[in-house]
């Protein structure tokens, strides 16, 4: 989550731009991102990428101006108009609401459609259900908590591509209106291309009216005007449905190479080599065979890990990623957990027996839907990345063929009561399984958006707020450990120790091996006096992250409180070799080499603590204190008098240079005095 406020979504940011006749967005570009050698390298770009707390990530980074890679259609068919014409902003989680009611009340018109023209023996009860499955069987209860940028422009290509298909249907069924809604039906689709790109190989399915056209065949004619009512046929059969089917996807098409030429001077380019991300995009391969059987694994077959508490539903185990793939976002297979989807191998039943127009249509409508996801599937499989929001793009139009199965299913066995009974049984149960699954697997969404929520809002330092959002998202996934240790470093700002204490317990015992949950359970076990547990946990973090300065330092102190000085010692050492810049593990070093008696090493490491902290007034003092041991008062003098000037009520230091300045005027006579007798 990037932000809560409207009007600065991505999306509206872009709407602003375009108010301001402009392509880019409407907000302010990174001082000093110009500036960098590489402005794409995540670790350079780290410290630009935050604009009034706001933080810029996948945004197109171009000439100096950040741009959005993320289709434009949702800011033209919705963004816009409602700003125009409300004067507020939509936010992306109401637009993604939005689409995907449209997708949704669009395909149960189409199966309403279906049901009434081929399917009237079929119940009601029955296209209930498939009406059900449409609407919650498909990764859209998985998707809807998470909504943002990323949803918008996939729920847009849904409800899109869904208003294409009821479209197609119309054309199919109304001859003589075929043009009108086959060009319908092209316009829906360019613009769900224009929302996701990934689409452009699903617009063969537009041919499908035209190839009806073709079969119609030509009128037999004979006589002087054969040649003229051939031709005429030719056209009006023909060729007025291939312009239909055509000619708006290729304006639309036109008109985007014309964007992506005026934004990124190539007409091919929609920004995501230039997105500014944790990963440098301008190094990144985005296709590659070398992916496909990786993500066909986990988009098909990997299975769901199931748990005896709520949401009962986990990650699938995600094999060895192939190189240059980046980790997936919990993707779950969709064959083993969306059982429901097996019943597209049914959908031949639909056209058995029917006569041979109908038989075409229904055959040619179900190869269009099926190649509807086949082509989403074929493009999204060599991708470099791997998500359930992008099997949210294929997988509805596995469900509508699913559904289509069910009806065939239904009229097969219409007149054997027995067999139907068992067939609706065993359909039923895929389908509740379906249904479950994705209504628990959306808890672990839900988890997600409010432990987002609670970490944007702890950046603005509304910590009470940020509690909440973290107890929301336990109450969801219990079994968070990330949440757990998340909540527990708030209540810990909120000095609420005990409770502190309990959510770190709960996070390590959730995940053994989470490094940080075991660091802030002894921060936190220190400040309640327990300190033998809290060494226990330090060493536990070492164990498990040996490069953790902090752990090293926070333990070399437990262990100097208990006189555990050699062990301090080599403590402080590592965390000093691992971060040189802590000042303060420099200075308890520096202590603890003094304490043993080995004078230089402590001067050297009281001085590399005021080279990293000059206003150090303790490393000051400590640091006078050994330079009187070895005679050098002067500099102790100067040593002192520099810690009382950052601390004035320093009283150590005050008795100290009292100290040394008494000293030094016992031993120096005033002048005229003589010493001699």
């Amino acid at each position: 989550m990037r932000t809560s406020r409207a009007e600065d979504a991505y999306y509206n940011l872009l709407v602003r731009g375009f108010r301001a006749g402009q392509l880019d967005l409407k907000t302010e570009v990174p001082a000093g991102l110009a500036h960098l050698a590489d402005p794409y390298d995540p670790i350079a770009n780290a410290d630009y990428l935050l604009i009034d707390g706001h933080p810029l990530w996948d945004l197109s980074y171009y000439h100096g101006k950040l741009y959005l890679y993320f289709g434009i259609t949702p800011a033209l068919v919705l963004f816009w108009p409602y700003a125009t014409l409300t004067g507020h902003y939509l936010g992306h989680k109401d637009a993604v609401v939005v689409f995907c009611a449209i997708g949704f009340l669009a395909s149960v018109g189409l199966l309403c459609l279906v049901w009434r023209r081929y399917f009237p023996e079929v119940g009601l009860a029955v296209v209930v259900a498939s009406a059900l499955a449409l609407g919650l069987a498909g990764f859209t209860p998985i998707i809807l908590p998470r909504a943002e940028i990323y949803e918008v422009a996939i729920s847009c290509g849904y409800a899109l591509a869904m208003l294409a298909l009821l479209a197609l249907w119309e054309a199919c069924h109304r001859p003589h209106q075929r043009g009108r809604w086959l060009a319908a039906a092209s316009l829906a689709y360019g613009l769900a291309v224009g929302a996701r790109p990934t689409a452009l190989f699903g617009a063969v399915i537009l041919l499908l009216p035209v190839a009806l056209a073709w079969r119609e065949g030509s009128p037999r004619c004979a006589g002087p005007g054969f040649t003229f009512h051939v031709s005429r046929f030719t056209f009006h059969r023909i060729w007025a449905p291939l312009l239909a089917a055509t000619v708006p996807i290729t304006f639309i098409g036109l008109g985007l190479m014309l964007y992506n030429t005026l934004r990124f001077d190539n007409p091919l380019e929609f920004g995501m080599q230039y997105a500014l991300s944790s990963i440098r995009m301008t190094a990144q391969h985005f296709w590659s065979p070398h992916y496909f059987a990786f993500n066909s694994w986990v988009y098909f077959l990997g299975p769901a890990h199931w748990g005896a508490h709520f949401p009962f539903i986990h990650d699938i185990k995600v094999p060895p990623l192939p190189t240059g793939h980046v980790n997936p976002e919990h993707p779950f297979g969709i064959l083993t957990s969306i059982p429901l989807v097996w019943l597209t191998v049914a959908a031949p039943l639909a056209w058995r027996g029917r006569s041979a127009d109908a038989r075409y249509i229904l055959r040619g409508f179900v190869a269009a839907v099926a190649l509807l996801f086949a082509t989403r599937a074929l493009t999204l499989s060599p991708f470099f990345a791997a998500c359930v929001r992008y099997e949210w793009e294929y997988c509805p139009a596995l469900v509508l063929l699913a559904v289509v199965g069910i009806l065939g299913l239904e009229r097969a066995l219409a007149g054997r009561p027995a067999w139907q009974r068992a067939a609706r049984w065993a359909w039923g149960l895929l389908l509740a399984f379906s249904l479950a699954f994705n209504l628990l697997a959306s808890a672990i969404y839900h988890a997600e958006y409010h432990s987002k929520l609670g970490t944007l809002l702890l950046e603005r330092g509304q910590v009470s707020e940020a509690i909440d959002q973290f107890q929301q998202a336990l109450r969801f996934e219990p079994d968070d450990a990330e949440a757990h240790n998340n909540l527990g470093g708030l209540l810990a700002k909120q000095s609420q120790m005990d409770e502190a204490i309990h959510q770190f317990q709960e996070a390590t015992r959730l995940e053994p091996d989470h490094p940080h949950a075991h660091y802030n359970l002894g921060n936190a076990l220190l400040i309640k006096g327990q300190i033998d547990e809290a060494i226990r946990q330090f060493q536990e973090v070492i164990r498990l992250k040996p490069d953790h300065a902090e752990a090293h330092y926070n333990l070399g102190t437990v262990l100097g409180s208990r006189g555990r000085t050699d062990e301090a010692i080599t403590q402080y050492q590592e965390a000093t070799r691992l971060n040189p810049g802590n000042a303060d593990a420099h200075y308890n070093l520096g202590l603890a080499l003094a304490s043993k008696g080995q004078t230089e090493e402590a001067i050297r490491r009281f001085e590399a603590a005021l080279k990293g902290k000059p206003n150090y007034p303790e490393a000051h003092n400590h640091l006078g204190q050994i330079l009187v041991r070895k005679g050098q008062t002067d500099e102790a003098i100067r040593q002192f008098q520099e810690a009382l000037r950052l601390k004035p009520d320093y009283a150590d230091a005050r008795r100290n240079l009292d100290t040394v300045l008494a000293a030094k005027a016992r031993a120096s006579p005033p002048p005229g005095t003589s010493t001699n007798r």
